[in-house]
């Protein structure tokens, strides 16, 4: 795996800070001790089809830190990312998020599915910062990043805090609502459906070889294939409107070293449940 350190953002940052704040203006954390200084700096790292997968470290001072990964259509700069990173380094704990192939500021062409291909993707970025010294503490997927992160656990035995933030355990649901009805027979008639948004915009295309990967992952084969070692914490909003919260209990009954906890009232993107979904988190890795 090659990487090249590409520039320096900011500056480090260092003060008392009492609390952070999400969207609403809540209280995420009450911090009654020094921020430590955090300096972020932009990363890129070459996947096995050597396209630059870009992300950003934000170095408290720590070799160890905790890798974060977006959801379906989505990047590192998503507001559930950056308030997860903003409440994680604030504890003192490093942070690197980062671009899958296809999203973002990384290189490649966005496919529909593509779950093991994203998988591969974070195999190179852990095989990077480990080279480099790091030690990956945890590894934690929002939406479709969360069956990421447990299908690489299901591959791989390296990493021992898996974070599981509303993934989908039935991959079979969700189609018909993104690509309507009698999808299955539009695209073996027309070997692909272009997906649009409510004013009827292009968004993205759907092949059948795509739709095609998404039917064939099992979820089910990789819950049963995590080894008992690996911690698996599960966090699902009770309102989500995209995934609905049973697929949460599905993973509960199959994962060995598995915790659930159900955020009462959340939606898909925790948009009024930023201060529950960050503390779960917290005290889940810390608790290693």
């Amino acid at each position: 795996m090659e990487a090249k350190q590409q520039i320096t953002e900011g500056s480090e940052i260092s003060g008392l800070s009492l609390f952070s704040m999400d969207a609403d203006g809540e209280k995420l954390n009450s911090l009654q001790h020094e921020v430590p200084a955090i300096s972020q700096e932009k990363i890129t790292i070459k996947n096995n089809s050597g396209e630059n997968l870009v992300g950003t470290l934000h170095d408290v001072g720590s070799n160890n830190l905790v890798i974060l990964c977006h959801g379906f259509r989505s990047s590192k700069e998503s507001k559930t990312i950056l308030s997860i990173t903003d409440v994680l380094t604030n504890e003192g704990i490093s942070v690197f998020r980062f671009d899958f192939s296809g999203n973002g500021e990384s290189e490649g062409s966005f496919q529909y599915g593509n779950f093991w291909r994203e998988v591969d993707d974070l195999r190179a970025v852990i095989l990077y910062l480990t080279g480099q010294k790091r030690k990956v503490d945890a590894i934690v997927g929002h939406s479709k990043g969360g069956n990421v992160v447990l299908l690489y656990a299901s591959k791989y035995q390296d990493i021992s805090t898996v974070i599981n933030i509303s993934g989908r355990f039935d991959l079979k649901g969700g189609i018909e609502g993104r690509l309507g009805k009698n999808f299955m027979e539009k695209i073996r008639k027309d070997g692909f459906i272009g997906v649009t948004d409510k004013k009827g915009e292009f968004m993205y295309q759907v092949t059948k070889e795509s739709l095609e990967d998404r039917l064939r992952t099992d979820m089910r084969a990789a819950c049963l294939s995590i080894e008992q070692s690996c911690r698996v914490l599960t966090v699902h909003g009770s309102e989500d409107e995209t995934v609905p919260f049973e697929d949460a209990l599905e993973f509960s009954k199959l994962i060995i070293n598995h915790k659930l906890h159900i955020v009462q009232g959340a939606d898909h993107r925790y948009m009024s449940h930023q201060l529950e979904l960050a503390k779960t988190l917290l005290e889940f890795i810390r608790s290693n």
